[in-house]
């Protein structure tokens, strides 16, 4: 072994087949592929509707302004995280504040967003992100947002599947968000889901995915009759899914439960490689809910390592294990940190998981061989520099 990558999709032969029967079909934008992965899906999560879009990002812009967001108001979510989270709310001229995280499970600090809505009015929307796979507090999420009067949209890029309290993601909140880029924990490549129970916003999301049409364009293209009609009723995006990547979906549904199965392993296997170093691994809030196991980040002890995190990182690439931080907070990005006059301060415990994380590979297709590659690595440069 020279190199293991970071993240490597997991494609079998179904998927193969079901592009290349898409491709001989003549069908290849939105149609059956995409209808197919949206009935599926809404029965793996148990919620009413499932909307396929061509990105999580577009995703979420979809549910805000689903949920009438719009200029001047006011919506929070997290500084650890990916800027497609918060850009979303400018997409729509409103305003992101910002909570910081609780420092064990990396997701939104219900606390700060307590703070956050007792500070400001105007609030109209909670955007949680259910870091690494493992969801967020949604007791106290909801709780926060029935007491205040606000809606919530749920990040879960990284959380499929994922369950707080026994229950899936996807069946708690007014709208929830998933991701399936190729580093995910089920890809089409590119692709996301908005997923609701409220038949409103979803007729909205279904009109605004693509250019505000009244009509499902497969249904006109299909249909046996003069069915050439249409209304522009807004103006939307062009947000939909093709049905190459609704036939990645389709297949790729049906292995989550065990792909998730698999980095659940790797991450058993890593907890025990790890014991004895100057190390944390993830914690787990509740071990009877679903991890998605989407990120495995590992924490330096920095105090007792004579190296700092970015050593660490390029100490394991020389020895042919690939890494990722997630991430580098919203923060500390100049055009969030310059607009909004953010500082490490303001979110002490964003800044010190920075600091000192390392996202370590995690993918389902990974052997025993790939996870003692690493985990001997890991060991190798931890005991080589330690205090």
């Amino acid at each position: 072994m020279t190199f293991l990558p970071y993240s490597r999709p997991v494609l079998d032969e179904e998927e193969i087949a079901e592009v290349v029967d898409t491709l001989r079909s003549g069908w290849l934008t939105t149609g059956p592929k995409v209808a197919q992965f949206e009935k599926d899906f809404t029965e793996f999560i148990g919620c009413k509707h499932a909307l396929a879009v061509n990105s999580a990002t577009s995703g979420l812009h979809l549910a805000l302004e689903a949920l009438g967001v719009g200029e001047g108001d006011k919506v929070i979510t997290t500084v650890h995280t990916f800027t497609a989270s918060a850009e979303v709310i400018r997409y729509l001229g409103g305003e992101p504040l910002f909570a910081d995280i609780d420092p064990d499970t990396f997701c939104i600090d219900p606390e700060h967003v307590r703070r956050l809505l007792e500070e400001h009015s105007g609030v109209k929307c909670i955007i949680p992100v259910h870091y690494g796979g493992q969801a967020a507090d949604m007791t106290a999420l909801l709780a926060l947002a029935k007491e205040f009067d606000v809606r919530v949209v749920e990040d879960a890029a990284h959380a499929l599947p994922c369950t707080h309290n026994g229950r899936m993601v996807g069946t708690m909140s007014d709208v929830t968000v998933f991701s399936f880029y190729a580093n995910k924990t089920i890809t089409t490549g590119e692709g996301g889901m908005v997923v609701t129970d409220d038949e409103a916003i979803a007729k909205r999301v279904k009109t605004m995915r693509l250019h505000g049409i009244n009509r499902d364009v497969f249904d006109r293209f299909t249909s046996k009759s003069p069915s050439w009609h249409y209304e522009v009723v807004a103006p939307g995006y062009k947000y939909n899914m093709m049905d190459m990547c609704g036939a990645l979906g389709i297949h790729q549904l049906k292995k989550a439960h065990k792909f998730q199965q698999q980095r659940k392993y790797i991450a058993e296997c890593y907890e025990k490689g790890f014991a004895g170093l100057p190390v944390e691994t993830p914690g787990i809030v509740n071990p009877e809910d679903f991890h998605a196991w989407h990120i495995y980040a590992l924490r330096l002890n920095l105090d007792e390592l004579t190296i700092s995190r970015d050593t660490f990182i390029e100490k394991l690439s020389e020895k042919g294990v690939g890494t990722s931080v997630h991430y580098i907070p919203l923060h500390r990005m100049p055009y969030w940190r310059d607009t909004y006059g953010l500082k490490d301060e303001t979110y002490p415990q964003s800044t010190a998981v920075f600091n000192r994380i390392i996202s370590l590979p995690n993918f389902a297709s990974m052997t025993d061989d790939d996870i003692n590659f690493v985990i001997n690595a890991v060991r190798e440069v931890a005991t080589a520099h330690a205090k």
